[in-house]
């Protein structure tokens, strides 16, 4: 009975203090109210009756403490006193308790001096152990008995502390209160209390981790994951390595994490942990037990995200494979793979980025695979070779294609399919090395320390020991051996030997070998020599001509390729005559004797032969894009010749340039000294000039030299043929369905035309005729198509002067400018996104530009 009385009277005691501290303004009578409330509080914080029924008192208190923290006289009093009753309530209070009042101060409490020393007890709270204290008294099941609402708000209070300090005390934040100082200071105390829990097991007690695991949740959902498991991960992956105990502690501590917040934990352990080794300590059977744990590590990172470097994939791939329950997963994931791999949606639909990130998992399932494993799947893996390298390359994006043969090879060399192995020719860089590269398996394990300098002196003894008995061995079974140089090993910068065995003395050799030797001699400089060629280069434009059609002799047709372009150019009336037979032979030539640069040669002739003689080889390439008969190749070269043809015609002709044969001639009939005006005029100013004198001369620049467009008058031949029959499909050209690689090539062509013609009379008519043909493919599914879709609206932009603009594509610019948002927001290709941007601004601008005209 007297207990139970002393119990009540608790309660009044404790408001009879508290309407004291909130009303009085006696000196005195504070100071016993607050010698009174320590007196009733002191009992221990993390005892059961503090956690049942003293919670509210100190709730209670600390909120009358923090409303009277302004006061004048808490300010007088004396340091120790201050320290003692007022700042030992808040920490000897429960540590739950203590954090919600003062980050409650801390939001409510204006910038005054009462806030400052609320700042300076949080900062001594969190200093003093508080977040120690608070977790594990909820391990061992001390804590209050507190509702969804509190626990929540709590998390809340403890993994946002960071944001509110940063919130209300700027500029003037706390270092502790920083993000990178208060993480690391919350990741020790979630090790204090795992290892507290780890010795409580060692002694036979129970512990609960829920709580632990709610904090690391919290705060991993609120973006600081990473600061948090630069602390714990390296901890928890030395303490699990030999301790199962550890182990126990860190498997139960992950499956505790709630729900909703897994992701973030997970995904931030997987990127702390380099090792599956280790991730495989840390995480356990996670991935078994937990169906989100699985979604999250079988598919979403490793299919649908695209950012993880490839250290994170082979960490998690060597997770699943590490265990035998966990092997299953392993095979589950690279059929999933295969499946994504050999998709043509997925091929087209997705960026160049994400195809090489699916690319690298399918390459590192596949090295993780055992002998029975890979017979088990080949069927699978050989038909997603076959038809992923079809899709890849079917692409029009060189780099697609090269992923295909890349991936393609390390497959058929990993299903060692009758001895054979796919070999491609293609160009290597640092892409496609990476890529071959990850079917060799890297050591799981942590790698062995640095060796000491006894190991390195050990290593070097047995270098030199190597070395010596190879010399001793040469001079054995040769005796004419002679050695120039040998091989020098540095020491380590540490120490170097004191005492080393000499090496054997060279013996002497024979005079006559010295005589008769000539290994002395130093080799001639051969690099720069150039084989004779015993033909002769032609020096007609027929005769080159002949040359290419019937000549069998290597020589005689790399010496006409080289020398067929300046006859091309010379000759002008010679090339008008041969001009179509010409290009057709060259478009039909192919290298049967492995010249060097002879697709470049080929082209450049094409090109002399176009600019020569504009109109008659431009019908013929333009006519002959849509025969039958042709391969892809030729069509692409088609449109790459009249694409440099056009380039070549639109700039004026340089200074350096001789002149042609037909320009030279007219020069030399039509012109007659007398009938120059500029003679006189010359003489007369050379004159003035010679006979002024002046004080000053600023720089005087030559005059801009005005010389025709030669490519405005032929424009419309380039362009308009290319447009005729394109919806017409042959039996070995389709260019609107499968061969969308010479429809995308096409597009783009066709937009440079359009854009080397700008200011032309007929630069008009083709942007309309462009963007009408452009307006059908907007939506195609490969993505160079749309690419060249996007480059053509642009060249249509930049061409077209914007009045006319505004007059003649009126009716199409609101559903343009529609598309070109839309692409620039939802198009998976990076490059069709920045081509639409790029579309829009231009489009802003010349609608700008014409509505501010007056």
């Amino acid at each position: 009975m007297q207990s139970v009385s002393a119990e009540a009277e608790v309660p009044l005691a404790v408001g009879r203090c508290v309407r004291t501290l909130n009303s009085s303004a006696d000196t005195g009578q504070l100071l016993s109210a607050l010698q009174t409330l320590s007196s009733l509080l002191a009992e221990e914080p993390g005892s059961a009756a503090s956690a049942g029924s003293g919670s509210s008192h100190y709730t209670r208190t600390l909120q009358a403490l923090v409303g009277r923290m302004n006061a004048e006289w808490v300010q007088k009093l004396p340091a120790a006193q201050r320290r003692d009753l007022w700042d030992g309530l808040f920490l000897r209070s429960p540590p739950e308790e203590a954090l919600l009042v003062l980050t409650d101060g801390l939001g409510t409490l204006s910038p005054s001096v009462g806030r400052d020393h609320l700042v300076h007890i949080l900062e001594e709270f969190l200093r003093s152990g508080g977040l120690d204290r608070m977790l594990w008294s909820y391990c061992q099941g001390k804590g209050p008995r507190d509702s969804p609402q509190f626990r929540e708000a709590l998390l809340g209070r403890l993994a946002g502390l960071p944001d509110l300090a940063a919130n209300r005390l700027h500029p003037h934040n706390r270092d502790l209160f920083l993000p990178e100082r208060y993480c690391a200071l919350l990741a020790t105390a979630l090790l204090y209390a795992l290892e507290n829990t780890c010795q409580a097991l060692r002694d036979g007690c129970d512990c609960s981790l829920v709580f632990v695991a709610q904090v690391l949740g919290k705060v991993c959902i609120h973006g600081n994951g990473a600061l948090v498991f630069g602390v714990l991960a390296p901890r928890l992956s030395l303490c699990t390595r030999s301790d199962v105990v550890w182990q126990r502690v860190s498997w139960k501590l992950m499956e505790n994490i709630p729900e909703g917040r897994l992701e973030p934990v997970v995904s931030g352990m997987v990127l702390a942990l380099s090792r599956p080794a280790a991730l495989s300590r840390v995480l356990g059977n996670l991935v078994l037990k937990n169906k989100k744990a699985e979604f999250l590590l079988t598919h979403k990172m490793l299919l649908l995200q695209y950012h993880y470097k490839t250290a994170v994939l082979r960490t998690i791939l060597g997770y699943l494979a590490a265990d035998r329950e966990r092997r299953p997963l392993l095979i589950q994931v690279l059929k999933s793979v295969c499946v994504a791999w050999s998709s043509p949606t997925s091929v087209r639909n997705t960026p160049v980025e994400q195809q090489l990130y699916v690319s690298r998992v399918l390459l590192l399932s596949a090295s993780l695979l055992r002998g029975e494993e890979i017979t088990l799947l080949r069927s699978e893996l050989l038909q997603c070779m076959l038809g992923g390298m079809q899709c890849h390359l079917d692409s029009g994006v060189v780099r697609l294609r090269r992923l295909g043969m890349v991936v393609g090879e390390c497959l058929s060399s990993c299903l060692n399919l009758n001895g054979t192995k796919l070999t491609f020719e293609y160009e290597q860089d640092e892409e496609t090395e990476e890529l071959r590269s990850l079917m060799t398996p890297q050591e799981e394990e942590e790698s062995d320390p640095e060796p000491d300098d006894k190991s390195v002196y050990t290593r070097y003894i047995k270098i030199r020991f190597v070395l010596m008995h190879f010399v001793i061995l040469s001079f054995t079974f040769s005796p004419t051996f002679r050695i120039n140089s040998c091989p020098e090993v540095t020491l380590p910068p540490q120490e170097a030997p004191t005492q080393m065995h000499p090496e054997p003395e060279k013996p002497a050799a024979e005079p006559d070998s010295d005589l008769d030797s000539d290994d002395d001699l130093a080799p001639y400089d051969m690099s720069c020599d150039q084989e004779v060629s015993q033909a002769m280069p032609p020096r007609y434009l027929r005769d080159c001509l002949d040359a290419l059609m019937t000549s069998d002799d290597p020589s005689l047709v790399e010496l006409s390729l080289r020398a067929a372009e300046g006859l091309v150019r010379k000759n002008i009336s010679t090339t008008r005559e041969v001009s179509v037979q010409m290009t057709k032979v060259l478009l039909h030539m192919e290298d049967k004797f492995s010249t060097l640069g002879f697709l470049s040669l080929r082209h450049t002739i094409m090109v002399a032969l176009v600019v020569t003689d504009c109109i008659p080889v431009t019908k013929y390439l333009t006519t002959e894009f849509y025969s039958l008969n042709y391969s892809l190749r030729q069509r692409l070269d088609m449109l790459e010749v009249l694409a440099m043809s056009a380039q070549e015609l639109s700039q004026p002709i340089r200074a350096g340039e001789a002149p042609t044969e037909r320009a030279t001639l007219v020069a030399n009939v039509m012109s007659y000294p007398g009938d120059d005006p500029v003679h006189w005029r010359q003489i007369v100013e050379q004159r003035i000039q010679g006979k002024t004198r002046r004080i000053s001369k600023g720089i005087t620049r030559p005059p801009t030299k005005v010389t025709a467009n030669r490519y405005a008058p032929v424009a419309g031949h380039f362009f308009f043929p290319l447009l005729q029959n394109y919806d017409r499909p042959q039996v070995t050209f389709d260019l609107l369905g499968s061969d969308h690689l010479v429809l995308g090539r096409l597009i783009h062509t066709m937009g440079l035309l359009v854009h080397l013609a700008v200011n032309a009379p007929v630069a008009p008519q083709m942007c309309r005729a462009l963007l009408d043909f452009v307006w059908a493919l907007r939506y195609h599914t490969d993505q160079m198509v749309r690419r060249g879709a996007l480059f053509a609206t642009c060249s249509v932009f930049l061409s077209m002067p914007s009045e006319s603009l505004l007059l003649e594509l009126s009716e199409q610019l609101s559903e343009t400018r529609a598309w070109l948002a839309d692409v620039a927001e939802a198009d998976p290709d990076a490059d069709c996104r920045s081509l639409a941007i790029q579309s829009l601004v231009l489009l802003e601008k010349s609608l700008k530009k014409q509505l501010e005209a007056p």
